[in-house]
């Protein structure tokens, strides 16, 4: 039997761009992933197809597994032969409990490694646009916990050398027992007036801030109803936020998009929302599997219409496995989108839009097996035509678990729709999350690219509030900002 191996991986704080990437290559390989609460969930879109996801999950009074139970699944999943990961929020060492998960698999002899990830302590305090360290303000810094396993949860620390002994203090997951904290602050010496800073949710779209000091916090966290999951960051560094931080600032920040997706590989429209600062689920996933060599007379076609790039890799494929030179074909190649139109380009031949096609009776249609059972809408798309399939796009089930934990955190406030087929996919995946176009439509604005997908959406029982007539990048960009703006 194949020996397993355990990674005991930080996750950082919550944006899945500061996971470092070893942390992400040991989670991309994993055949289980053990994750927590506070990892976000997109991170799991990365995990490889058939991957086995446990979570751990643990809410304050509510543990849905005990760390016992948790020790026990790494050793069982590891003396099985498999791969394991245990993902974890911030840096594992961190409030991790990761001691005492090594100390378990050490017992039985299971090989493992740390990897260690972004704390939220740093993390959150610089999305919040504060540093935990600064010349003029503070040049120690010091992480405690915010509650422990004491009968009252209140922490049992040094009191006296914390309040003098540091400029900077970051109390992790203390806002119940803040108003203890600030009072043990100030009897042991920090004054009253000390800046104080809460992140919650820090690092993604769901980032609030909330300032004041240590004679005043207390009560506006109440006021305010601020809650865990947050840091408080004690010390004069605090006084730095004036305004909105980088992070926040961002056109696009606190939007939270569910794109609709219909093939294997990430959306360029996604990636430039994702830049502007929107959290962004493509959903759901595919895994795209190649059709086998075919025998095709390409010699016999004027016109190849190429439905996607992985057809366009299809076809150079078999040209290149079958020796057949490029220059002896008569046709002309055509995308029927623009990614299709750049895969043709990437092999140094002209690729032209679908609508620029002229007369022709020899025309040959490339596309994945969902076109090939479209054969009403080719018709009359493309009229007289051959279909061959290059490939299959297959749904990658782990994709509705991750969307589950999605809408679970409240955190699908917008749905792009950039095509019919998106629509349809999407609606009929989001069973699995015992979810239906109406709830969806109470849940978040629907914008659909064109009238077509518009008419799908609502026929579907969508309420959709955004069509773009003319749909592009900076179009949707642009009605998103309207958006942003009038929530704020």
């Amino acid at each position: 039997m194949t020996k397993g191996y355990v990674y005991l991986i930080g996750a950082g704080p919550g944006d899945v761009r500061l996971m470092t990437v070893k942390g992400q290559q040991c989670l991309e390989k994993a055949d289980v992933v053990l994750y927590d609460r506070l990892v976000n969930p997109l991170l799991l879109e990365t995990t490889k197809p058939g991957a086995e996801l446990v979570y751990c999950g643990k809410l304050p009074d509510r543990h849905l597994l005990r760390q016992e139970a948790i020790n026990d699944l790494l050793v069982k999943y590891a003396l099985e032969g498999k791969q394991v990961v245990r993902l974890k929020g911030g840096d594992p060492s961190v409030y991790g409990r990761v001691g005492e998960e090594a100390a378990a698999l050490e017992e039985v002899g299971v090989s493992y490694e740390i990897v260690p990830g972004i704390t939220a302590g740093i993390g959150a305090a610089t999305y919040a646009g504060v540093p935990v360290t600064h010349r003029d303000h503070g040049a120690s810094f010091a992480v405690v916990t915010g509650h422990d396993k004491s009968p009252t949860g209140q922490p049992i620390i040094d009191w006296n050398g914390l309040a003098t002994g540091v400029d900077t203090i970051a109390f992790y997951m203390g806002v119940k027992n803040l108003p203890y904290i600030c009072e043990q602050l100030i009897e042991h010496g920090r004054d009253p007036k000390t800046p104080v800073l809460l992140v919650q949710w820090g690092t993604v779209g769901k980032q609030k801030t909330l300032t004041g000091d240590l004679a005043t916090i207390a009560e506006l966290v109440q006021r305010e109803k601020f809650s865990n999951p947050a840091i408080t960051l004690v010390g004069e560094v605090a006084k730095l936020r004036t305004k909105e931080s980088w992070f926040e600032c961002q056109p696009l920040f606190g939007k939270h998009i569910l794109f609709g997706r219909t093939t294997e590989g990430p959306s360029e429209i996604a990636k430039e929302l994702t830049k502007l600062g929107a959290d962004v689920f493509e959903y759901p996933r595919f895994v795209t599997r190649e059709h086998m060599d075919i025998e095709v007379a390409f010699h016999n076609y004027d016109q190849i219409i190429f439905h996607s790039p992985k057809s366009v890799d299809w076809f150079f494929a078999q040209i290149r496995t079958k020796r057949i030179d490029i220059r002896s074909l008569q046709a002309s190649f055509y995308g029927a989108s623009q990614k299709s139109i750049k895969a043709i380009e990437s092999f140094a031949c002209l690729g032209f839009p679908v609508h620029e096609m002229i007369e022709s009776n020899k025309r040959l249609v490339i596309g994945s097996k969902n076109w090939g059972k479209r054969e009403k809408k080719r018709y009359e798309l493309y009229g007289e035509h051959d279909f061959y399939v290059s490939h299959t796009d297959e749904i990658i089930e782990q994709s509705n678990f991750t969307c589950q934990r999605i809408l679970d955190e409240n955190r699908v406030d917008t749905i792009v729709f950039p095509s019919a087929e998106a629509v349809k996919v999407v609606t009929e995946q989001i069973e699995a999350c015992q979810e239906t176009p109406d709830s969806l439509s109470k849940r978040a604005e629907v914008i659909c690219f064109g009238p077509e997908t518009a008419n799908t959406a609502n026929e579907l029982g969508y309420h959709v509030q955004h069509v773009l007539q003319e749909p592009s990048k900076l179009e949707l960009v642009d009605v998103l900002k309207d958006i942003v703006k009038q929530s704020r």
